[in-house]
Formats: C-alpha cells, structure tokens, sequence
C-alpha cells in the first residue's frame, strides 16, 4: 500500500514541476511615471529594472493620475487625431491616452506632448516588449503628480 502511494507521490510531483516548466514565467511589472520629475521607473516582482526620461502632457494637455493598467497594445501605431504623428511600441492605458516612442528625443524630461506618455524609441520597445512578455494583466501603470 505504501509502495503505491510513493508512486503516486512521485508521478504528482513530476506533472507539477512538467506543467511549471511548460508554462510560461509571471512577473508582476509595474510601470511608475512621476510627472513632477517627468520620470518613469520600472520594477518587475518588486525590483527595479528601469528608470528613463518622459514627456507627459504639456499645458493645456493634460496625463491623467491614477492606477491602470495595458487596455490595447500595437507595434507600429500613427495618431488619428495629431497629424498622423508616429507612435511606436505603443501600450494605451486610459481611452486614448498611450505610453509610446517618440522622434522628439530633445523634450524627453519635459512635459511636451497631448497627454500621452513619451519615451525614448528604445526605451518604449524595451516595456513593449516586457509587457508583451509578463502579459497586460500582470501589468499595472501607476501615474502621480
């Protein structure tokens, strides 16, 4: 009787770490745009990953605060209401309010944009692609004044 019970033990135990192995890792990322410092810090599982330069809304043109998380996500994006404007790596949070490359490298650390959240074209594949990876739900953007 003992004997089966180890056998069972032991098969459980190796559909366990199988099925562990075979699913994909989960990370809880959290992206932190502080406005005041117009800075973006990363953390992934509680430690920090990033920290880079962001435009957020200019005068008139406010980044809304608030807790949210990855609603839509595209690769290669363009502006339907600003000029067709690129948006590269784009991650939308809040309606149309999006975090996003930018060719404006020269207003990063300054507020500069419509209201959405701009980063260096690099910078944005790099959270593109950690979101991509750690999953919208697993995602939390935090905004603060």
């Amino acid at each position: 009787m003992t004997s089966v019970f180890g056998v069972r033990l032991v098969f459980a135990a190796a559909i366990a770490v199988l099925t562990s192995a075979l699913s994909p890792a989960h990370a809880d990322v959290v992206v932190h745009i502080d406005k005041s410092s117009q800075r973006m810090a990363v953390s992934v599982d509680g430690a920090m990953r990033y920290e880079w330069p962001v435009s957020t809304g200019r005068s008139g043109y406010g980044t809304p605060n608030g807790v949210f998380h990855p609603q839509l996500m595209a690769r290669r994006w363009y502006s339907r209401k600003y000029y067709n404007s690129p948006m590269p790596h784009s991650i939308f949070f809040y309606g149309g309010f999006a975090i996003h490359g930018t060719n404006d490298l020269a207003c990063l650390g300054g507020p500069a944009s419509h209201g959405c959240v701009r980063l260096h074209p690099s910078h944005a594949a790099v959270l593109y692609g950690l979101v991509e990876r750690n999953g919208r739900g697993g995602t939390r953007i935090e905004i603060t004044n």
